[in-house]
């Protein structure tokens, strides 16, 4: 508790904002993305985009991995409903994620299908030992949950457990960082880079960043963690001098960490994958290894992914790739709200668009 409140402490704050101040240049413009969701959460609930000067802006991008599974990777999960003697097994943010046809698989469960949400992967094979039924586990997320789903495909192979599958829509992040980078409508000085992702992949990733003459910072998620590694980057245009700095030490070494990445190696081979708003990104998801197609729901089910623009209206792909903010679409806070959600970015908890909804004003 006192580790946290050092890092929310007010006065540390008011430093930290005065020395922001005190660095910037005159008549230059700083702009950061964030490309973790959780530091998107994390900017809103604390209220830190009202505190900095107006030369700086943050922006969002696709660091959401509910909000970037494409519209028909989310309607492939629906198709499993009407199978017979079927558990779905899903974490908590993908609940209220609506399909083409308007409905969430927390509608669906309201209808009698057997949809379950759980905390861990052991929860799933704790469950696929308690039942006869064939348990999909629906696996969304970027490095740090991916050794999870290929300890789950390991074990359950060790346990001899053949009624449990999944279907996978992780992605990667250095793909994506490669397009950001190469990406011309946008004008970014720098990065905060996402902790937890850093601890699974090391702070090699960010690399491309430096050599693109852009500012990488890993960072936390309280306010200082966040403030101190703006102040870095500040510093770091400033000088035109850049580095990958790791300002979250005491969670990521900053190094590899060789037995999640070799497990996912083991279970997993890359894979083109669809990014909401984005497009086909080569290279940039996962398939299961053919050794370990068992597991492999959308074999064991034949499960198509079909595929879908967006629905009309909604911005979620802009807001995504950072071209605009959640309040630059027309939906958003009328149409679209966490009550009604419209697009991904509404629904899920890491979403853009829920975040700038439901938190704001300054740190307490």
């Amino acid at each position: 508790m006192e580790l946290i409140e050092n890092f929310r402490r007010k006065s540390i704050v008011k430093i930290l904002l005065r020395k922001i101040e005190e660095s910037l240049l005159k008549n230059q413009t700083y702009k950061i993305m964030e490309i973790c969701g959780t530091h998107t959460v994390s900017i809103s609930r604390f209220g830190i985009r009202s505190l900095l000067p107006k030369d700086i802006q943050l922006i969002s991008g696709p660091g959401c991995p509910v909000c970037v599974t494409s519209q028909g990777e989310i309607d492939s999960i629906f198709s499993l409903i009407n199978q017979k003697d079927l558990i779905i097994a899903v974490y908590g943010d993908l609940m209220r994620v609506p399909g083409s046809d308007g409905k969430s698989l927390l509608d669906y469960r309201g209808m009698g299908a057997d949809i379950v949400v759980v905390n861990s992967v052991l929860d799933i094979i704790k469950l696929a030992k308690s039942t006869d039924k064939n348990i999909v586990f629906v696996s969304i997320g970027f490095e740090t949950t991916t050794p999870q789903t290929a300890y789950l495909i390991l074990e359950s192979q060790r346990l001899g457990l053949s009624n449990l599958s999944v279907l996978l829509f992780n992605k990667t992040m250095p793909e994506v960082i490669s397009l950001i980078l190469k990406d011309k409508n946008l004008k970014i000085d720098g990065f905060l880079c996402p902790g937890h992702v850093t601890t699974v992949t090391g702070v090699d990733i960010y690399t491309p960043m430096i050599k693109n003459n852009k500012a990488a910072v890993v960072t936390g998620f309280e306010p200082v963690d966040i403030l101190q590694s703006i102040l870095t980057i500040v510093e770091q245009v400033n000088s035109n001098n850049f580095s990958i700095v790791n300002n979250y030490k005491r969670v990521a070494s900053g190094e590899k960490n060789e037995k999640a990445l070799s497990m996912i190696e083991k279970v997993f081979c890359l894979s083109d994958a669809d990014w909401r708003g984005i497009g086909t990104i080569k290279g940039s998801g996962l398939r299961i290894r053919e050794e370990f197609e068992e597991y492999d729901a959308s074999k064991k089910f034949d499960i198509t992914f079909p595929k879908y623009t967006d629905k009309y209206g909604c911005r979620c792909g802009d807001v995504l790739k950072g071209y605009i903010t959640p309040k630059e679409c027309k939906m958003f806070g009328d149409v679209c709200t966490p009550e009604n959600p419209f697009g991904p970015c509404m629904v899920s908890n890491e979403g853009t668009c829920a975040a700038y909804y439901q938190f704001g004003g300054e740190i307490e």
